[in-house]
């Protein structure tokens, strides 16, 4: 779920050699081709000769890509609602899975784009969706790796509530500000998108679980295990004091440290201890009870 720490995890893999992270895809439909916003580089993402090279490759150009039809689709098959026929339809069969294939194309001919253009043999997608997963997974199988990051729940909901300026966001943007939800609205998102993607790991995805706290405490230690499950094979990345000097990416919505370049350490934020209110700790911890215990909390 956002608001997780995924962002740095995701901004390291795209350091490792042949590994290209392009943030949050989910989102380039609206926020890339119709509000045009900025691209991690700055850019807006029309300007971006990144995209722009990927948009010729997978489509013959951005304007040949009818983006309404992808945005109907999305509508029509990644959304929360769609995940118990995603995860237990039969495989290919009913409409549904039709939908679902027809909308994974625009995704399988982007990532090839990508691999293209970078030059990379593995793409790093930090979209958040538990649905888009489990329309990808029908298309790649095992070939999706899917690494679940996962936080404290009165975290995330702390973070939730922060009101922050995203900025990205075009003028005139129907989206001005980053998300902010309920402590309860949080706490029911926070078990349904985990319990999702513990369900899709269960049905054969292989899939590598990180702990926000264990990847702060430890971040060589739990930043090897991810590169070695993402399939890297060459030598690990050294987390120092000093951090990692982090290159300029093409990253597309998300965190705002997307657009970060240079050293960047890791460090914990516990500021929820001292920051989310007694009554709404109480509620998330009560929501969160069936399931919370799993993940050690």
């Amino acid at each position: 779920m956002g608001r997780s720490g995924s962002t740095l995890i995701e901004r390291l893999l795209g350091e490792l050699p042949g590994f290209c992270s392009v943030g949050e895809i989910v989102h380039l439909w609206r926020r890339g081709l119709v509000e045009n916003e900025r691209c991690g580089c700055g850019l807006a993402f029309a300007d971006c000769g990144f995209w722009d090279d990927v948009g010729r490759r997978a489509f013959g150009g951005w304007d040949r890509l009818d983006v309404q039809r992808v945005l109907r689709l999305k509508d029509s098959v990644d959304r929360t609602r769609f995940l118990p026929g995603l995860l237990n339809g039969p495989p290919g069969e009913g409409p549904l899975a039709l939908r679902s294939e027809r909308y994974t194309e625009f995704y399988h001919r982007l990532y090839s784009a990508v691999a293209q253009v970078s030059g990379a043999r593995v793409i790093v997608d930090a979209s958040k969706h538990a649905s888009l997963a489990a329309c990808l997974r029908q298309r790649y199988g095992a070939r999706m790796r899917l690494l679940h990051v996962v936080r404290d729940p009165r975290a995330v909901a702390h973070s939730w509530g922060k009101r922050v300026v995203r900025p990205d966001a075009a003028p005139g943007s129907s989206e001005p500000e980053m998300a902010r939800y309920s402590a309860g609205r949080s706490a029911v998102q926070w078990m349904t998108q985990n319990s999702s993607l513990d369900a899709l790991a269960r049905r054969g995805t292989p899939t590598l679980r990180v702990r926000y706290e264990d990847f702060v405490a430890a971040p060589e230690a739990e930043f090897g295990r991810i590169a070695d499950f993402a399939g890297h094979t060459g030598d690990p990345l050294v987390l120092g004091e000093g951090g990692v000097e982090l290159s300029g990416g093409h990253a597309v919505s998300g965190n705002p440290m997307r657009f970060r370049s240079g050293p960047v350490g890791v460090r914990a934020d516990h500021g929820w201890r001292e920051g989310l209110s007694p009554w709404r700790r109480r509620l998330v911890t009560a929501v969160t009870t069936p399931t919370r215990g799993r993940y050690g909390y």
